[in-house]
């Protein structure tokens, strides 16, 4: 599995480098959604923008199998396990010191598609708000 994601990988990249394949969007796009809070966009629900995308039509149905199981691992263990620790972490802290004020700062990939560390945070019962770029706090 780990000799075929690195080929998939660098594919990918032979791919982009070569014009013959193109990300859906630009850095300007997520850019301009994460700095409005249309953290809803298309472009936020991939779960996997965060890690290459193995699965794709052209290859051999034992090769498929195999890109949807590393597909599912990365999305379990890179970003669905780590949102859940990061929000845990912010619920103990806010539990912990209840008369503090506290500041977080994600990166971007914390807020992408589903379970996302604000996720995690509205199941615990918290109300999160967008603070827009330029807004004083």
């Amino acid at each position: 599995q780990v000799v075929f994601a690195l080929n998939q990988t660098l594919l990918q990249q032979e791919s982009l480098r070569a014009g013959s394949f193109q990300i859906p969007y630009t850095t300007e796009d997520l850019i301009k959604h994460y700095s409005c809070g249309d953290l809803s966009s298309i472009i936020f629900n991939h779960d996997t923008s965060q890690v290459p995308n193995f699965i794709n039509a052209t290859l051999p149905a034992h090769e498929r199998i195999t890109a949807q199981e590393i597909d599912s691992y990365f999305r379990q263990e890179l970003i669905y396990k780590r949102n859940e620790r990061m929000g845990r972490r912010v619920k103990d802290l806010l539990e912990e010191r209840p008369d503090k004020s506290f500041f977080f700062a994600f990166g971007a990939g914390h807020f992408m598609g589903n379970n996302t560390v604000i996720d995690v945070l509205r199941r615990e019962g918290y109300e999160v708000e967008h603070t827009p770029a330029g807004q004083a706090i």
